[in-house]
């Protein structure tokens, strides 16, 4: 009786999870999202993003973007992209966004794009010609910049937004006590990032959505529009500065989550 009891209990176990296993794989997998920070920003400006996101039962990944240069950028995220089993909503803020459009060219996995507050560079476009496209952006006189030595010896430039006009400049809707924090440990982006000329964008063939952020002083949000629209991208504004994603974190998830449902 003892054996027989014990031999039944091992087989529910051994049987009982294999069954909820294979229920549970054989329900709709959610797309993989993800997030491609931009310029004088690291992953953790999308953590308020990813806290709704992974409530939602998305699976995550905030990329660690380089800021060394548009090509070499898009092709770290590439890489990225193919260690990805299934299909990836892939969103971009910033010079994010020219990183994106890059990466998914090559990328078969990437079924939708969301640019937040960002650049939808066509061919030969640099993020500083977009930005100066159209009036409004106030970030040069704010910039800071530290020469470097580049890797292939030659010299340049890393850019920081000077600390004391961060705030103002960046993230003007985010209480302070957390942009001194943002601005001691933003990240700086090479100047021979923002001008290289990006390569064929894969928001022509691939399905895209846009947050214009109407306060926004890094990228005009005339130039936000002007890209969404050439690019035909499904498009919503939102009441925010620069950093949408840390002072408007549940409007970027939910407008990730519109793209995210399309994908099949």
């Amino acid at each position: 009786m003892a054996t027989t009891t014990v031999a039944a209990a091992l087989l529910a176990a051994s049987v009982g999870p294999a069954s909820a296993n294979k229920a549970a794989s054989s329900s709709p997998r959610k797309p993989t999202v993800v997030l491609v920070h931009g310029a004088f920003a690291d992953s953790t400006s999308w953590n308020g993003v990813v806290k709704k996101l992974k409530r939602d039962g998305y699976p995550v990944v905030a990329a660690a973007n380089p800021l060394r240069g548009l090509s070499g950028d898009a092709a770290y995220l590439r890489q990225l992209l193919a260690s990805i089993d299934g299909p990836v909503v892939l969103a971009g803020h910033s010079y994010g966004g020219s990183v994106i459009s890059n990466a998914a060219e090559d990328a078969d996995n990437v079924q939708a794009l969301v640019y937040i507050a960002a650049f939808l560079p066509e061919k030969g476009e640099s993020a500083v010609e977009l930005s100066g496209k159209f009036p409004g952006s106030t970030l040069g006189e704010t910039l800071r910049p530290v020469p470097i030595t580049l890797p292939d010896g030659s010299q340049g430039a890393d850019l920081y937004i000077d600390q004391g006009k961060f705030h103002d400049q960046f993230a003007a809707d985010v209480p302070e006590s957390t942009t001194d924090l943002m601005a001691v440990a933003q990240r700086p982006v090479t100047s021979a990032a923002l001008e290289e000329g990006a390569s064929e964008p894969a928001w022509k063939t691939v399905p895209s959505w846009v947050l214009v952020a109407t306060e926004d002083l890094n990228i005009p949000p005339q130039a936000q529009r002007f890209m969404a629209v050439r690019a035909k991208a499904r498009t919503v504004e939102v009441r925010a500065s620069h950093a949408v994603s840390v002072s408007r974190p549940d409007a970027v998830a939910d407008i990730i989550e519109k793209a995210a449902r399309t994908v099949r």
